[in-house]
């Protein structure tokens, strides 16, 4: 029996992989490197940027993200403070740059007050150079943390896609993941995003929770379409290590891929395509215009703490952590750094060529498909002969190769969670499996 054969007999949910490698195998690194000497060799002419937020104002039973609830504003304030530094480093480090998008994401970004939202964008604008009026910005909220004034700051900004985690319509669904959340917030919420004329929202919801059965599913799929968003994510529950639900560590029926079935057919029926295994995008929804971010490529300028960025050879980030005081703690040693200690890169993954070619064909894989000219014009090779196990997705129903690229069929997709873990290298494998969760 091989790995795949044996991994398809268990569950389909291993773990979502939205990047590659997994944070679990970043590492310090001894000594240090330059920031320079880790951007040299990336173009510069069409970067993403990205803005991480720690803060929310709770913490939701299901999450693993880095982030602090409910923190005093001395705290926030000393992490701008930080983050302008680190962004004027940032900008000397990278020289003449040009960007392609924008992001900030969290925690929650509106936790931030209008001086702090205000901020940001102009560490973006004024610091680095990005015309977020002319680019693709997103921006996560929340129903607790947004109101008219944060909304019209947001819109005048620039930002043109607002994403919000509304998790299920049902109270006793989000009460079970411990998101103490009151549904008429929500529409509240969702009423004034509409009403200030963003031209992109995008629904999280999740389906695996506590008593949720496919027509309580289908009930908030149908809630959510009242507010006719232009995207849609459906994601599975995940009970992760050191979270409210996995130090609960409840016993539960695995229903998550029978509701993920019935969301995708309900989305499918209403006229939505379906992009990735979590994405859904309507036929109403705008061309953003410029280039689409694909974890892909490269070229990704992460700032704050918490935050990832990409180069073709090198990852790197902030330390990670789940637990609140290791959490506090991280964000305390990235407030109190110097500008010139943002001149080192001091934890995170080095790739070498088998790892970028690695990392360029699962991630294409769990998207588009692996387009099999792209891949030989980047790497001089094919990838099948690279990636040979690949032709047992086919052999198992779960890829379909034509003349152009292997895809994954309807099957695949929805094993995604299974698929990419099970294309892992056997060193990231191995990073991952020993990391100390805290």
């Amino acid at each position: 029996m091989t790995r795949l054969e044996q991994m398809l007999g268990e569950s389909p949910y291993v773990a979502y992989l939205y990047g590659y490698p997994h944070k679990t195998a970043y590492r310090p690194f001894t000594p240090p490197l330059s920031l320079e000497s880790v951007w040299a060799e990336e173009r510069r002419d069409a970067l993403f940027l990205y803005f991480h937020v720690p803060f929310c104002e709770m913490r939701c039973g299901f999450c693993n993200l880095f982030t602090a609830a409910g923190p005093k504003q001395d705290v926030v304030d000393g992490y701008l403070g930080a983050l302008e530094r680190e962004t004027q480093r940032v900008k000397e480090a990278l020289g003449r740059a040009s960007f392609a998008r924008l992001a900030l994401g969290g925690g929650t970004p509106t936790l931030l007050d209008v001086a702090g939202l205000n901020k940001v964008f102009d560490l973006a604008e004024q610091v680095l150079g990005a015309d977020p009026r002319n680019i693709p910005v997103s921006v996560e909220v929340s129903p607790e943390t947004v109101d008219a004034q944060k909304l019209r700051v947001l819109r005048e900004r620039g930002t043109d896609r607002v994403s919000m985690g509304v998790q299920s319509f049902i109270e006793a669904e989000v009460a079970a993941v411990k998101r103490p959340q009151k549904t008429a917030q929500v529409e509240a919420a969702l009423d004034l995003i509409r009403s200030t004329g963003f031209p992109t929202l995008n629904l999280d919801l999740i389906y695996g929770m506590e008593g949720q059965t496919p027509e309580s599913f289908l009930y908030s799929l149908r809630e959510t379409l009242r507010f006719s968003p232009e995207e849609i994510y459906l994601y599975p529950l995940y009970v992760r290590p050191l979270t409210f639900l996995g130090k609960k560590a409840r016993a539960w029926d695995d229903l998550r891929l029978s509701l993920y079935r019935t969301g995708r057919d309900f989305l499918l029926s209403q006229g939505y395509t379906q992009v990735s295994m979590r994405m859904f995008r309507a036929k109403h929804a705008p061309d953003a215009g410029g280039p689409v971010y694909r974890c892909q490529e490269d070229g990704m300028v992460g700032l704050g703490c918490g935050a990832r960025s990409y180069t073709g050879a090198v990852h790197y980030s902030s330390e990670y952590a789940v637990g609140s005081r290791e959490v506090r703690n991280i964000i305390a040693s990235y407030s109190a750094r110097t500008a010139e200690s943002f001149g080192e890169v001091g934890y995170g993954f080095r790739l070498d060529d088998g790892e970028r070619r690695r990392r360029f064909m699962l991630l294409s894989l769990l998207a588009e498909g692996v387009d099999l000219a792209a891949y030989r014009a980047r790497f001089g090779a094919e990838v099948l002969e690279d990636f040979p196990e690949l032709l047992e997705l086919e052999a198992h129903g779960l890829g379909r190769r034509d003349a152009t690229g292997l895809r994954l069929t309807a099957a695949g997709v929805e094993r995604s969670d299974l698929i990419g873990p099970w294309l892992h290298s056997d060193g990231v494998r191995a990073l991952s499996s020993e990391y100390a969760w805290r």
